[in-house]
């Protein structure tokens, strides 16, 4: 089980936890280019969180069938927006791992709240739940996490590797993941097509 140790007010680092990373254009490491990455916990030990903008080739409904939760899609009793639940590749720790991250609506033994909002669930039964139509309000699904050591993510902040702000709950669950990047960097008031991997440089 992964360490979901969330900050503690008089933790030195200032805490990332409910924030996005927004991956700069001199992004050096490709698996992380133009990506959103909603932070889960984070602490001096390090961070954890997940990519929220890219997809991965398998629907919702195709994945609670795969996992036998449902005999057939046709099985999953969800309300209209319960079949638009993004799968994205959360990241490349764990990639074969599911983690769901939803409204805090629903709660279970396994549930980690991130903020007021938001809440984590790394185990089954809540996809079982959200088959059944009554699990919470909003979701998506993560296969595999993105994870940083001591230092690492501060590293890659002050290199220039990120932008940060304070994270959109409708951007997070949004099923338009191709919007995201841009839209998350118009939370900062930053526009796109400005955004160069030489900044500083005329």
């Amino acid at each position: 089980m992964m360490d979901l140790h969330l900050a503690d007010a008089d933790d030195e680092v200032p805490s990332l936890e409910g924030h996005f990373l927004i991956a700069m254009p001199g992004m050096e490491d490709e698996r992380f280019a133009r990506s959103v990455v909603y932070i889960c916990a984070h602490s001096p030990n390090g961070a954890m969180g997940f990519v929220i903008n890219k997809s991965q080739p398998m629907s919702f409904a195709a994945l609670l069938t795969q996992l036998g939760i449902v005999e057939s899609e046709d099985d999953i009793r969800l309300p209209g927006h319960g079949r638009e639940i993004s799968v994205c590749a959360g990241g490349p720790v764990e990639k074969g791992r599911g983690f769901v991250l939803h409204s805090s609506d629903y709660d279970s033994e396994s549930t980690v709240a991130v903020d007021e909002a938001i809440a984590l669930t790394p185990t089954l039964d809540i996809l079982k739940a959200i088959s059944e139509g009554i699990g919470p309000r909003v979701a998506m699904m993560a296969l595999g996490y993105a994870g940083w050591g001591e230092g690492q993510l501060e590293a890659e902040i002050a290199a220039n590797g990120w932008l940060t702000c304070k994270a959109d709950q409708t951007i997070i669950f949004d099923a338009d993941l191709d919007t995201k990047y841009n839209r998350a960097l118009a939370l900062l008031g930053v526009d796109p097509t400005f955004l160069t991997a030489d900044a500083g440089h005329a």
